[in-house]
């Protein structure tokens, strides 16, 4: 199965309440196009962990191993495989080039699980430029960080903000 996967996140204060949206996409073998939109807000959290949340969402929702296009405007999130940070992440025990602990360790582990079964690529889109699912996606975050209801982000709130 192939699968095309945009994300966004969204958080009003960094930190502050947030939300993420993500929009798939697959065409299944008659040529039917089905559509899948998820989103959910939180009341207390990042951008970037709303964009890691984002890409879990849709790959955890996911029932069988699937080859997907992924499309994100975070350059933390596609950047983090495109450009191997994960790869030394683990080799350092979680710790990045400068030997600090890696920010939002709980959502990258939860992150690389989802992502186990498929075999993703990730793609960088520009935010805000008038991509359609981009924009979508954006709206979706945006919409659930604004309006709820909002959940509690355990990992950022627990630590004290320590995961950001």
């Amino acid at each position: 199965m192939r699968v095309t996967i945009y994300t966004d996140g969204a958080a009003r204060g960094n930190p502050g309440p947030g939300g993420y949206g993500a929009v798939m996409h697959y065409v299944d073998p008659a040529g039917k196009l089905h559509v899948k939109e998820l989103t959910q807000g939180f009341r207390r959290t990042t951008n970037n962990r709303m964009e890691l949340l984002g890409v879990i969402a849709a790959l955890e929702s996911l029932r069988r191993p699937c080859e997907i296009d992924l499309y994100s405007d975070s350059k933390y999130v596609v950047d983090a495989f495109n450009q191997h940070w994960v790869d030394g992440w683990l080799k350092r025990g979680w710790k990045s080039a400068k030997k600090e602990p890696v920010k939002n360790t709980d959502l990258w582990k939860r992150l690389l699980a989802a992502k186990e079964p498929h075999r993703v690529t990730f793609h960088w889109v520009k935010g805000h430029a008038g991509h359609p699912e981009n924009e979508r996606c954006d709206e979706l975050a945006t919409e659930s960080a604004d309006n709820g209801p909002l959940l509690v982000d355990e990992g950022f709130e627990q630590t004290g903000g320590l995961f950001q």
